[in-house]
């Protein structure tokens, strides 16, 4: 009777419930670590200015391309099944580390500042290495079916997440914070690897790729570089993201700004209710709407939804500069891209070999994300302290990059339809 329920919410076989279940816990742990850490970083960020983040966010655009380039040299020499849980393991050391340094070192400005670029470059990571573990687990007809409901995985993850640094950063101090997502972190392991088994036990997947218990990606370990620059689709890919990150970074900055006055701790309690009440608002809807959205809508106009809506929030917010307007602005973004705009991007890269998913979506989900950020972060400290633009002057130019945003989404739903069509051909 509950298969039956859930397969008639949300689409899922009765075959397919026990991997969609882990599957969703195991990006539901991820994003909870990531959501307790998300607060603590960006509290920190208020105690800088514009050009000091945008440095940072430089620096982070750097040490993010090196370490896709590291990862793809992994993907190279390691085998599959110890590399997904390996690259989750590594995160979970390097957070102690910093959990160590925080304790012993007087001043803490330089290591403030490593750890906000490296939760940064993990922001990225993490998800990027689900994502592309998930495509490899499905099938095609599969990723179309379950991806959204596992996708709300990631908001309950980030649902929980928050209340922990809101209910207790002004009781614990943020630095045991982070000793408490590193433990958290752990706990991926063992379900990947169940998962691996799962593909072939039950999902009966292991004609579409070859097993990964047996099975190491071979090849140029820049081949993912190579593959973005050349190939037509993984570019209109990159060009949606890197517009999606630019009207991400024009809200940061100014949320950055508005929450300056306050003590770090009382920002990171602001942080993580704002974070709860975004994965409040995208549960509901990645569930039981996005995949019916998909088949409604198509690819196109699903990518588009949101840049639409972001662009006439952005026009408001342009004539009307309050926090509050601010702030539901960045709730129906984020919200947006975790319900619709994440899931329906990720089902684009069931389309590609699988190379190009465990090199080439790296290169576009970290590289191209964090350059669209170092771009857009000088571009908007350019437009502020340089040339001493107002709110309204900056919120017009930040609509008019969604409108193209909106644009590259339709047509990018339009390359998706020609490739799966060209691939069933095959």
């Amino acid at each position: 009777m509950i298969k039956k329920l859930i397969n008639k919410a949300s689409e899922i076989k009765s075959h397919e419930v026990r991997a969609t279940v882990l599957s969703f816990l195991l990006v539901f742990v991820l994003m909870m670590a990531y959501y307790i850490l998300r607060p603590v970083r960006d509290a920190m960020a208020s105690d800088w200015t514009d050009s000091e983040v945008s440095k940072l966010w430089t620096l982070n655009f750097f040490i993010s391309t090196g370490v896709v380039a590291i990862y793809g040299l992994a993907v190279s020499k390691i085998k599959f099944k110890n590399l997904v849980p390996g690259v989750y393991a590594f995160f979970a050391i390097s957070f102690v580390v910093f959990y160590f340094f925080m304790l012993t070192i007087t001043d803490r400005t330089l290591i403030d500042k490593a750890f906000y670029i490296w939760i940064s470059v993990f922001g990225m990571f993490h998800l990027s290495v689900f994502w592309s573990f998930m495509s490899d687990l499905f099938n095609k007809d599969q990723a179309r079916r379950l991806f959204a409901t596992i996708a709300t995985g990631a908001s309950a993850g980030a649902l929980v997440g928050p209340m922990i640094p809101t209910l207790f950063a002004g009781i614990s101090g943020t630095d045991n914070l982070i000793l408490i997502a590193s433990a958290i972190l752990i706990i991926p392991i063992p379900l990947i690897l169940l998962l691996s088994k799962i593909k072939i036990s039950e999902l009966k997947n292991e004609d579409e790729t070859s097993d990964t218990s047996k099975f190491k990606i071979g090849g140029n370990p820049f081949a993912g570089f190579k593959s973005f620059i050349t190939n037509p689709y993984l570019l209109a890919i990159g060009g949606f993201i890197l517009l999606y990150t630019m009207i991400s970074t024009f809200v940061y900055f100014e949320q950055k700004n508005l929450l300056a006055e306050y003590d770090r701790a009382t920002r990171t309690q602001i942080l993580g209710s704002i974070d709860w009440i975004v994965n409040v608002l995208t549960f509901g809807i990645a569930f039981f709407a996005t995949s019916r959205i998909v088949k409604k809508l198509g690819m196109g106009y699903t990518l588009a939804i949101m840049p639409i809506v972001i662009c006439a929030g952005i026009l408001v917010l342009a004539f009307a500069p309050i926090i509050v307007v601010l702030l539901a602005l960045q709730v129906a973004r984020r919200a947006g891209n975790y319900a619709i705009t994440k899931p329906a991007r990720e089902m684009l890269f069931t389309e590609v070999d699988k190379e190009t998913r465990f090199k080439a979506k790296p290169v576009i989900d970290v590289v191209v994300y964090r350059g669209g950020d170092t771009i857009t972060a000088w571009f908007f400290t350019g437009l502020t302290e340089g040339l001493g633009l107002g709110f309204t002057a900056v919120g017009i130019i930040g609509a008019g990059i969604a409108a193209i945003w909106a644009g590259v989404g339709i047509y990018m739903g339009k390359m998706y339809n020609r490739v799966k069509s060209d691939s069933n051909k095959e």
